[in-house]
């Protein structure tokens, strides 16, 4: 019998233990090659020595005889140490960083052999393992012989570990859960990953593989603000419960209640997790259509609304195959998501409300059918939101609005009535095309025909006040008049010419040298008319 215990909880404490343990055996290990052997040192040193070798003991498994073996030939504690990372959630580079450290002589060739993470500076190239060791070395490094020893001395003494051994993997997670309910509890991830491993069986080794691309994945994800891994088990269940058609009650009213990812996955639906292997094939499903999608310009656009929109367009890109998805695919159901979330920015209601999320969640349920066209998917959004709104009152909303979502919404219809292409970049700005502050800011407010400031405050952040603009031009030019603005070239970064916004390069042909409160306000109009027409369908 395997005489390996796994832990369900303490890996942190347990790992930062181990650290601290080799980082201040690192030290002692210095301070005994580095001290003067003499008849005030006799008594330090004995202790230095009895601390260096409970210590060795600990980390190594050793007693007396191959302590001094391990001594004489540092090499013999490769292979051996008291914790193994066999963490499913840990990255490939990251997971052998402890026994590296562990195995290390010293602290450079610790630090030496450690992964470095790219393109990252000073301590954050290094793996959090490394960085806590570091961190105890240096600490460690500020401290007299006399002062390690007696800190040694302390933390071995005093330093105690209570173990408490469970055989069932979900009766240890329920004691992990009560026991730790008042520290940092376990993610959703990590629950439902470790019962899915526990479920593997002969497939352990390709349940870890799959499961590492999964996590890997989303964290590469996470990095664009997309998906991180429970948003992935989330969007699973949406589409699960979607196809199981949970949403519909008695009445035919979407039921808009939602179980807890724990919950849905270890209780509601838990023969999910007898199947590790196919369910890992539906979340990799779910994390390869994000990769393949990400860089799409409606996609991009989307997700700058709201995180829920999220759910249905990966409800509705899942009835696809991959190779079948392309931005041709996702247009109509995003310019759909597009409409009714862009009420959502502009009236009082929450998401939670009737008008919304039950609409959204009844969707769902067409939105996993391949069966159900878009076609009658887009009817379903035009007549939901005729009936619920008036175009008067969201294009009012609009002429008030002062915010910046719809600016890239605004340009992307200015776009598309045109036959333009449309993209923007992560570091794109907010261009006021009227300043609104800077030294010239009185003058161009007086030119522009504004007496007050309150008038000025009134009309500067509308929508016919503001474009896309590349963010290095409009660091340069966003305090300059409208006449350099439209004259200058975004090659040279001082000017509207050439840029890759088509209302910036508009601009360029304006007839007027001066841009003033009319010209925002007729601007203005002219996006409130151009966006409530895509709301309602008219275009």
């Amino acid at each position: 019998m395997s005489n390996r215990i796994s832990l369900i909880d303490g890996q942190q404490r347990t790992t930062t233990f181990v650290l601290l343990l080799k980082a201040l055996l690192v030290r002692l290990q210095e301070i005994l090659s580095n001290i003067n052997s003499d008849e005030d040192t006799a008594s330090l040193i004995d202790g230095l020595k009895d601390r260096r070798n409970i210590i060795i003991d600990i980390l190594y498994k050793t007693d007396a005889d191959n302590r001094r073996e391990i001594l004489n030939n540092w090499s013999l504690v490769k292979g051996k140490s008291i914790i193994e990372n066999r963490s499913i959630n840990e990255l490939k580079e990251y997971k052998y960083e402890l026994q590296i450290i562990l195995e290390a002589t010293d602290y450079k060739e610790a630090e030496n052999k450690c992964y470095k993470i790219p393109r990252r500076q000073k301590d954050n190239k290094y793996t959090n393992f490394f960085r806590n060791f570091k961190f105890f070395y240096e600490k460690l490094l500020g401290y007299s012989e006399s002062q390690v020893n007696a800190f040694a001395k302390a933390f071995l003494k005093e330093c105690h570990i209570i173990e408490i051994r469970s055989w069932n993997t979900d009766q240890a997670i329920t004691m992990f859960n009560s026991l730790n309910s008042t520290g940092m509890p376990l993610s959703d991830a990590d629950i439902i990953s470790a019962q899915m491993y526990s479920h593997a069986g002969e497939g352990k080794t390709m349940y870890m593989e799959n499961w590492e691309f999964i996590t890997r994945t989303a964290n590469s994800l996470n990095a664009r603000r997309i998906i991180n891994i429970d948003s992935v088990l989330q969007q699973y269940m949406y589409i699960q419960r979607a196809e199981d058609r949970v949403y519909i009650t008695d009445g035919n009213q979407p039921d808009v209640t939602v179980p807890g990812l724990r919950r849905y996955y270890t209780i509601d639906q838990k023969s999910l997790l007898k199947q590790p292997l196919e369910l890992c094939e539906k979340f990799g499903k779910i994390v390869r259509i994000w990769d393949a999608i990400k860089d799409y310009p409606i996609v991009k656009l989307l997700l700058k609304f709201n995180d829920n929109t999220k759910i249905y367009l990966i409800s509705y890109l899942n009835r696809y195959e991959l190779e079948e998805i392309e931005e041709g695919v996702i247009i109509p159901l995003a310019e759909c998501l597009l409409r009714l979330f862009t009420v959502l920015e502009l009236v009082d209601a929450g998401y939670s409300s009737s008008r919304f999320k039950t609409f959204l969640f009844g969707e769902n349920v067409k939105l996993v059918d391949r069966n159900i066209s878009i076609d009658v998917i887009t009817k379903d959004f035009t007549e939901h939101i005729n009936k619920q709104w008036t175009r008067w009152d969201i294009q009012n909303s609009i002429t008030e609005y002062d915010k910046n979502i719809l600016v890239y919404l605004n340009e992307y219809l200015y776009s598309k009535t045109r036959g333009l292409y449309f993209n923007f970049d992560d570091t794109v700005n907010i261009e006021h095309i009227m300043p609104a502050s800077g030294h010239n800011i009185e003058t161009i407010r007086q030119d522009a025909g504004i007496e007050t400031r309150e008038e000025f405050a009134s009309v500067v952040n509308l929508l016919g006040n503001k474009i896309l603009l590349e963010e290095d031009i409009n660091k340069s030019i966003s305090n300059d008049w409208f006449k350099t603005k439209k004259q200058k070239s975004v090659k040279e970064k001082t000017g509207y010419k050439d840029s890759k916004y088509n209302i910036a390069r508009a601009l360029v042909d304006f007839p007027r040298d001066l841009w003033t409160k009319k010209d925002i306000e007729d601007a203005t109009l002219k996006v409130a008319e151009r966006i409530s027409n895509f709301i309602f369908g008219i275009i």
